[in-house]
């Protein structure tokens, strides 16, 4: 379930994982919407002809069918087959007006509490809380009549359209997979409008709503899809007139092979006001971009993974291939403590070089979240500073002789009355230089100050609570004032939180972990507020690690040129990585190597689920 705003329109190239596929997998995969109408046209007009058939197209949220079905018609008229096309939204769904009934008041509406009206409650109720009982009993009916005779497909499209309590009325069933990224610019180009809305509202009305409800449904319908195995054929159709159609047994083995490499996402890259210009740079981004303040590198429900199949390169939503791979990516226990989701995310922070400091802010807790939004665990955080700039700082925690009632009142005044708030008279803060790692546990007030990269490590919360307590009266890019949750951030941080407790419990010294023949393991952040381990390994030739079966591992290459990271047993595969590139080592990989292809000595920084994470409350 995406919830980016903005995202550049731009697609990084370089990220391609190529794991080795069969020649039957990779011939069998067909590119260009044409094509695709026209491979699919001739394998239903032969069974048409015989008797006629259903088949039944469901998709990720922003789904466009419309363009592939007009192809599929044309190419089926050539073979002398007709084309009935059914909504399966309008035939099987409640009436609208009861749809925003039943989703409206699960969405905040005050602007006091939430003045960017960015929170909700989560639908839970699935695609099936949205049927009614009686269109289903005539569309069924109707989908069956249509069957009978010869020379005809009828065309089912829609959200959900392969539930389970439809499915079976389908000869052939097809989904049409998007990418997070793709979803929200189709929503800001006023695309897609809200599963119960005649037209798109405003993108951020879109989006709000979308986060609670739309992609929440298609998310849980894709998994229960996934694991049921009944996609005949998987779309993957971001871009829709070169749609790439995978068969479901090739799609099985391209997901069931990623797993045993080490891989790399996609990153998605946002400009934000207080963004730099380091990681535009150095990944020689688009001159038309003001910055990349946010590099989504591994957030999992907002990526995706490009795969190299034969001559063509496949764009899979992150999320599909963790439901499809979920055991052996993440192992066992991680799959059922946190119900089949990727549990941590990671993103660049860069205010190199930029105009200020990220806003002071804080995250909620999982009471918090659950009691109010419906959502699923705590927001803790971590920043493991990677590059500085002249007096860069990391602000963490409130200073121990901080008013903070005073706080609460300057910062009120800020947002009301556009009074400029001391925050230095309030908030600690750490000097930034590179290693250094800060612990940050959902209440914590924290902010990352200007002129540095931070690698930031996350939990699992889907969503972004992140509510800015203070933005020193900066406008956004439209020039509005930025709004700020103070009502928000009052509840929700913890005022204990001073600089003694942080220099003793979050801001850590590294500790010796682990040692082999030219390398060394640092613990550089853990704490049991957190439920992730974060380590440092330094070397200078290779280093040798294990995943035991049982716990994945999130490298990010902090320091150095280029590594190599391959697995013992089977050399063959590998992912090499450039500097500040983020891989993930799936749990069942076991002993892999990092080997240093470059000169400069090697620091790598390494998330892994801390021993006892099973345990943890949230």
């Amino acid at each position: 379930m995406s919830f980016m705003y903005n995202p550049f329109p731009y697609d990084d190239p370089k990220p391609v994982n190529r794991p080795e596929l069969s020649v039957k997998t990779k011939e069998s995969i067909t590119a260009g919407t044409a094509a695709v109408a026209k491979k699919l046209a001739a394998e239903l007009a032969e069974k048409a002809k015989k008797s006629n058939i259903a088949i039944g197209l469901d998709g990720y949220t922003t789904a466009q069918w419309q363009l592939f079905l007009n192809l599929l018609n044309r190419e089926l008229e050539v073979l002398g087959v007709g084309l009935e096309t059914i909504d399966g939204n309008a035939a099987t769904f409640i009436d609208d007006e009861k749809i925003n009934d039943m989703i409206d008041p699960m969405l905040e509406w005050d602007t006091k509490k939430d003045p960017t009206l960015l929170f909700g409650r989560i639908y839970k109720h699935g695609y099936q809380g949205m049927l009614d009982e009686d269109k289903v009993k005539a569309f069924k009916e109707s989908v069956r009549t249509g069957k009978t005779g010869k020379g005809k497909v009828v065309a089912v499209y829609g959200y959900g359209t392969l539930i389970p309590e439809l499915r079976d009325l389908y000869d052939v069933r097809i989904f049409f997979d998007v990418t997070p990224k793709t979803s929200i610019l189709r929503i800001r180009r006023g695309e897609y409008a809200n599963i119960g809305k005649k037209r798109p509202d405003l993108p951020a009305r879109v989006i709000r709503r979308c986060y609670y409800c739309d992609f929440e449904m298609a998310v849980n319908s894709r998994k229960e899809l996934l694991h049921s195995g009944v996609i005949d054929y998987m779309m993957l159709s971001d871009d829709i007139y070169n749609i790439m159609m995978v068969p479901r047994e090739a799609f099985d083995e391209i997901c069931a092979q990623l797993v045993k490499y080490p891989f790399r996402a996609k990153p998605v890259y946002l400009e934000g006001v207080w963004g730099g210009t380091f990681m535009k740079q150095l990944r020689k981004l688009p001159s038309q971009m003001r910055n990349a303040a946010w590099v989504f590198d591994f957030i999992p429900m907002e990526v995706s993974v490009l795969v190299e199949v034969g001559d063509k390169i496949l764009d899979i939503n992150y999320c599909t291939f963790v439901h499809k791979e979920g055991v052996n990516l993440m192992g066992e226990d991680c799959v059922r403590k946190y119900h089949g989701y990727f549990p941590i995310r990671f993103n660049y922070d860069d205010s190199f070089h930029s105009t200020g400091n990220m806003s002071i802010q804080c995250h909620s807790g999982a009471k918090f979240n659950i009691e109010q939004y419906g959502e699923f665990g705590r927001q803790d955080e971590s920043y493991y500073v990677c590059a500085t700039g002249h007096d860069a700082k990391t602000f963490i925690g409130f200073r121990d002789d901080a008013d903070i009632p005073q706080f609460f009142k300057d910062i009120e005044a800020a947002d009301t009355e556009h009074k400029p708030c001391d925050y230095m008279k309030y908030v600690s803060y750490e000097e930034s230089k590179p290693g250094l790692q800060v612990m940050i546990p959902a209440g914590t007030i924290h902010s990352s100050g200007r002129n540095q990269v931070v690698l930031e490590i996350g939990s699992l919360t889907i969503g972004s609570y992140t509510y800015k307590m203070y933005d020193y009266l900066r406008l956004d890019f439209d020039g509005k004032q930025r709004p700020i949750h103070t009502m928000l951030g009052e509840k929700t941080v913890v005022q204990d939180r001073r600089t003694s407790w942080v220099r003793e419990n979050i801001v850590q010294k590294p500790r010796l972990a682990a040692e082999g023949e030219g390398w060394q393991e640092y613990i550089v952040g853990e704490n049991p507020l957190l439920y992730f381990s974060l380590r440092r390994l330094e070397f200078e030739t290779s280093c040798e690690q294990d995943t035991h079966g049982e716990r994945f591992h999130v490298l990010a290459l902090v320091d150095g040129e280029k590594v190599r990271i391959r697995s013992v047993e089977h050399p063959e595969r590998y992912y090499d990585a450039d500097y500040l590139d983020i891989i993930c080592v799936p749990a069942d990989m076991g002993r892999y190597v990092i080997e240093n292809l470059g000169k400069e000595p090697i620091r790598i920084h390494k998330t892994m689920l801390r021993d006892g994470y099973q345990n943890d409350p949230a």
